[in-house]
């Protein structure tokens, strides 16, 4: 079995990583940032434009309504590890534009050794999975949203999994009701994270 790393020699040895041809057209690897020891570790989808350009995740549009639930739900971000299934932003060009592309299955399944090796160094207690591609790489399997979505699972090792929507799906409701009861429901799935933290002495 390998020696479990450090995250920040986890991130310095991914900076390489060619498992699969995103890396190519990336500006580079965007690993995941926060403290060693968090309790927490939040999976999202891959990173996009300005995570692309910054080498951070969750720093663009998603990642403000991110910071903003976080802080509404009672929970710290810099206390909680934020990564992303796929470390590599995948996009198509329309002009001057990158548009965003999901990841497809072979490159979460090439990225999916990131989070694995990530989780063996955190050690979180929860692990927060945001949208299908999160909880894809996560659970190693397809799996709908709506099966898993608000409830606490048990994961291996102790680790227990929360499977809530991404914020960049939050983004993309045209209907203003619509995304504020969403958004209420999102904030509610990140008090389920608080409130369990706050239970085992984590928060």
């Amino acid at each position: 079995m390998a020696k479990t790393r450090s995250i920040a020699a986890l991130r310095k040895e991914a900076l390489e990583c060619r498992a699969c041809p995103l890396w190519r057209t990336a500006t580079q690897t965007v690993f995941g940032a926060g403290p060693q020891r968090a309790s927490i570790m939040l999976v999202g989808e891959q990173p996009g434009d300005k995570e692309d350009l910054a080498g951070k995740p969750f720093v663009g549009p998603a990642g403000q309504i991110l910071n903003r639930a976080l802080e509404e739900a009672g929970i710290d971000r810099a206390k909680i590890y934020v990564t992303n299934a796929v470390k590599h932003f995948k996009y198509r060009p329309r002009g001057k534009i990158r548009m965003h592309q999901r990841p497809n299955t072979l490159e979460i399944r090439a990225c999916r050794p990131w989070y694995e090796r990530e989780l063996g160094s955190i050690k979180p207690k929860l692990v927060i999975a945001m949208g299908s591609t999160a909880a894809q790489s996560v659970l190693g399997k397809i799996t709908p949203i709506k099966k898993l979505r608000g409830r606490l699972t048990d994961l291996d090792g102790g680790t227990r999994l929360l499977v809530t929507v991404h914020p960049s799906y939050l983004l993309r409701l045209p209907d203003k009701e619509a995304r504020g009861r969403e958004y209420e429901s999102f904030v509610n799935e990140l008090k389920i994270a608080a409130t369990l933290l706050k239970s085992t002495g984590a928060a």
